[in-house]
């Protein structure tokens, strides 16, 4: 009897463990950052070649932005791997577009990212990709997220302007 007792508190302890871990790492999943070369992440001021940089905010459908895996205002240089989730819609076949645009919002690399589950809803939808910033202008810029609009029409356009630094 004594022996059960012990055994019973045992496998009680190692499932409580079990369950502290999955939690821990559930909400880390959260965090995953992006592979670039990040220098910095400072939400009140970047430096680059000696040049301060006001933060600045993320721009667009910024409600459809669930998460993204590089935090505005982030100096990045070099391949970048990203993960997302968005909601409303921005999907077709499986894609969405990710690009680079320059401070003037003029699109300087274009890319895509490919959902990793059911596309189909206005839901949340996760997505990853990757993008490479190598060889592009240094100093402010944007990723956008911009819907695959297979209809063409400007109207049905939507997009998310996350604010960077390139390297």
């Amino acid at each position: 009897m004594e022996n059960n007792k012990g055994l019973i508190k045992s496998v009680a302890i190692v499932i409580i463990i079990l369950v502290v871990a999955f939690v821990v790492i559930k909400m880390n999943l959260n965090k995953i950052p992006s592979n670039g070369t990040i220098e910095e992440n400072n939400s009140q001021t970047n430096t680059v070649n000696g040049k301060k940089l006001a933060a600045r905010e993320v721009l667009g459908n910024k409600d459809d932005l669930v998460y993204f895996s590089v935090e505005p205002n982030t100096v990045i240089g070099g391949p970048m791997v990203f993960i997302g989730r968005v909601k409303g819609g921005y999907f077709f076949e499986g894609n969405i577009l990710v690009s680079i645009a320059d401070k003037n919002k003029i699109v300087i690399k274009e890319g895509h990212g490919n959902a990793t589950g059911d596309w189909m809803k206005s839901d949340v939808v996760e997505f990853n990709g990757s993008i490479d910033l190598t060889g592009l202008p240094q100093g402010e810029a944007y990723i956008v997220i911009h819907n695959d609009n297979a209809s063409g029409i400007k109207s049905n356009d939507k997009e998310i302007l996350i604010p960077i630094v390139i390297k």
